[in-house]
């Protein structure tokens, strides 16, 4: 595709996406198409994400919370008021997310656990005949990545990822505006995030609460490590469960980079910084800087979580440098700026607009058509990668040179390593086919 017809198409898709949202809101964006069933969710994991997901797929009609799933039993009342509430009825309650898998009526399940799970749930999902809405980042690990596009693609299921930018008109006008030309010539995006997290302290392995089946909430990971600062949140500076801030904020703003650059993978990875402000049981940085090298560009991602200044004024963002403006977003809505210092001036802005709810209507009207939705797993996996390779550059101490077609560290055994993991007994990935 050319430049000229790249910049119609994203023009005229762009176009055909707002109005359609402007009809879905004239109309009531939760109202489901005629003769549309029921779709009944299992919901996997509700400390924190899930929680807050429930009442956003609640808002439409056509959505039943068949099962609550959740290894801890005291996350359960309060996510059931939720359900009661809303005039449901009440869901069927499991500690295994796996045995709602078995109940012919499901049709997808939410994944809302932990980074250690997604693969895996994904996967048995798929398995199980069940379309999938998982939270991001996709996976724990690279090769999980991979094998969640083959489960999906072989089985035919709709997994959206829950990187909801992609669901926004703001963020898709965004792309729009990189690519028409308009800030000239790009050649590189900087993402970044900022704002002080507390320390997490050092605690000893204890054994775990009763009301909480540990074994079932490591999965694959070791189960003889529970300590009070792990579950439920620490999790993600813990590397046999998490993906750090990367992970857990960077997919955000890497996604948006990526795609707004139309970026594929990158050909080299550099990263820098370390563990400097915490003396505590973390093990992922709390300052990092990576830097993806591709042919003609590059992106970079900075976090410290010990500092509150951002860059541009906002505490996390994404920025593109043109050679005549940049695009400032803090991913809801975006600022072209031209100039600097005293003649700096905004020539032109978007307003942020609805995100959640956008993507779990697409993830619905996916489940009807069967079309790919806005956050596909294989695009998901390809952002997820820049997250993952930025870790593994940062834990070898090494650059890595990658092969985007083979998805492969190159001359790197200590960093190859790292694209997978050891898996416990009774919880490994399964075979696709």
């Amino acid at each position: 595709m050319t430049a000229l017809n790249r910049r119609e198409f994203l023009g005229a898709t762009t176009a055909a996406a707002a109005t359609l949202a402007a009809g879905l809101h004239a109309s009531g964006a939760d109202e489901p198409a005629r003769d549309r069933p029921p779709v009944k969710l299992a919901l996997m994991g509700v400390n924190s994400r899930g929680k807050q997901l429930l009442p956003d797929f609640l808002s439409f009609p056509e959505v039943e919370i068949a099962y609550i799933c959740d290894p801890d039993d005291d996350t359960i009342p309060s996510t059931l008021k939720i359900v009661e509430d809303k005039g449901q009825p009440t869901p069927k309650v499991e500690r295994d997310f796996r045995k709602a898998l078995e109940d012919p009526s499901v049709t997808a399940l939410v994944c809302a656990a932990p980074d250690h799970w997604h693969a895996l749930a994904t996967i048995l999902a798929c398995q199980a005949g069940k379309d999938v809405y998982v939270e991001k980042p996709c996976c724990h690990n690279p090769i999980e990545g991979r094998r969640m596009v083959e489960a999906a693609r072989h089985h035919n299921r709709i997994v959206q990822v829950g990187s909801q930018r992609r669901s926004g008109a703001d963020m898709q006008a965004l792309v729009n505006e990189v690519q028409s030309g308009r800030l000239g010539k790009v050649n590189f995006a900087r993402c970044w995030i900022a704002g002080p997290r507390p320390s997490i302290g050092r605690q000893e392995v204890v054994s775990p609460p009763s009301n909480l089946d540990f074994n079932l909430w490591a999965g694959p990971g070791p189960s003889d490590g529970y300590k009070s600062n792990l579950v439920h949140y620490h999790w993600h500076w813990r590397w046999d469960f998490g993906t750090g801030e990367c992970g857990n904020n960077g997919i955000h703003y890497l996604d948006v980079a990526r795609w707004a650059l139309g970026a594929e993978t990158p050909e080299s990875v550099v990263c820098g910084g370390g563990k400097y402000f915490y003396d505590d049981d973390q093990e992922t940085p709390d300052t990092q800087l990576a830097t993806f090298d591709f042919r003609d560009f590059a992106i970079q991602w900075e976090h410290r979580t010990w500092s509150s200044r951002g860059i541009d004024g906002e505490g996390g963002g994404v920025e593109f440098y043109g050679s005549e403006a940049n695009l400032i977003s803090n991913g809801r809505g975006w600022k072209i700026v031209t100039g600097t210092g005293a003649k700096e001036k905004v020539v032109d802005s978007h307003d942020g607009s609805e995100l959640v709810r956008a993507h779990m209507r697409n993830f619905l009207d996916c489940l009807a058509s069967r079309e790919k939705p806005n956050a596909d797993i294989e695009i998901n996996h390809k952002s997820t990668m820049l997250c993952h390779l930025a870790n593994i550059a940062w834990r070898t101490q090494s650059v890595l040179k990658f092969d985007g077609q083979k998805e492969a560290i190159l001359d790197n055994p200590a960093a190859t390593a790292l694209l997978g993991r050891n898996y416990r007994k009774g919880f490994e990935l399964p075979k696709i086919g």
